[in-house]
């Protein structure tokens, strides 16, 4: 178990010299996983007062990248357009203001 707590403290040692260092080649469920695990050490109380700091702000750069995902894959999502008599003829954007 003591490898199990010496890998976050490295991970979040790492938070706190760049909290958005390698954000931005994170997948969305990543992104999402590691906020996750972020929400729930915070949730805990025992982390340090700096250290805290540090990965909310690690939280907050996930956040944003997540929110970015989610919004290019708002904009890709197509509707199947169709005929008069209900054929398939093309896709057009959900919605087309995105």
């Amino acid at each position: 178990m003591a490898g199990a707590t010496e890998g976050k403290a490295g991970k979040t040692a790492l938070a706190a010299a760049a909290p958005a260092a390698g954000v931005e080649g994170l997948t969305f469920e990543a992104a999402l996983a590691e906020l996750e695990a972020i929400v729930a050490s915070l949730e805990k109380g025992n982390v340090p007062l700096e250290e805290s700091i540090a990965i909310y702000e690690r939280g907050e750069a996930l956040k944003k990248r997540c929110e970015a995902l989610l919004k290019a894959a708002e904009a890709r999502v197509e509707t199947i357009t169709r005929d008069a008599d209900g054929r398939p003829v093309g896709t057009a954007l959900l919605d087309p203001e995105a």
